[in-house]
């Protein structure tokens, strides 16, 4: 089922769409991150809104697959996915922050959470702070489900989270920044170096 999960996860579906639609490698525009917003700025909206449901179905396979009866296999099966779509092999190890998977992830292990990762990032955007106001719903995701689901809930939530913020710590080029300071900035606001071309 992990397996199943990762490998669901690893499809590099934003840069399939990119390349089948405007001939671009997402790994080598802006920020060099395989990303939905990476996607809309090549391709615009329509294959932005059919890669993300292709994406949130990603996320939901390793939960399906577990059964709504293992909450914390589910959690370990979509954080597997989230480590596919991170770290791709299909991308020599680049790929995406998966918090898409994790919206797709939570529509089956607690749709509360996708809820507040959708108000984050909705309000970030808002706000023109994307990467922030995801942190904090990040941060807030095991709090929220230790709320309403209890300690296993709370583990969940550490769980699909910890793949993400480690993402966004080592970035795509994989090494901790030099400073604290870009360390913090790399971590709140998700916010890399463009890459040498």
């Amino acid at each position: 089922m992990l397996g199943a999960a990762y490998l669901a996860g690893s499809v590099p579906v934003a840069n399939l769409v990119a390349r089948r639609r405007a001939g671009t490698d997402l790994r080598e525009v802006g920020s060099g991150t395989v990303s939905g917003s990476a996607l809309y700025a090549v391709t615009g909206f329509g294959p932005l809104a059919l890669a993300g449901c292709v994406e949130l179905a990603k996320g939901a396979t390793g939960p399906l697959l577990a059964g709504r009866e293992r909450p914390l296999l589910g959690a370990t099966s979509a954080a597997a996915a989230v480590v596919g779509h991170n770290w791709s092999p299909w991308l020599g190890g680049r790929g995406g922050r998966g918090v898409s998977l994790l919206l797709g992830a939570g529509l089956v292990l607690a749709p509360e959470g996708t809820a507040l990762l959708g108000l984050g990032l909705g309000l970030g955007r808002i706000a023109r702070r994307t990467g922030a106001g995801t942190f904090v719903a990040l941060v807030l995701l095991p709090l929220l489900l230790w709320r309403s689901r209890g300690r296993h809930g709370a583990l969940a939530g550490a769980i699909l989270v910890a793949p993400v913020l480690v993402k966004r710590l080592v970035g795509d080029d994989g090494r901790l920044p030099a400073t604290p300071r870009r360390l913090l900035r790399r971590l709140v606001a998700d916010a890399d170096e463009a890459p040498a071309r």
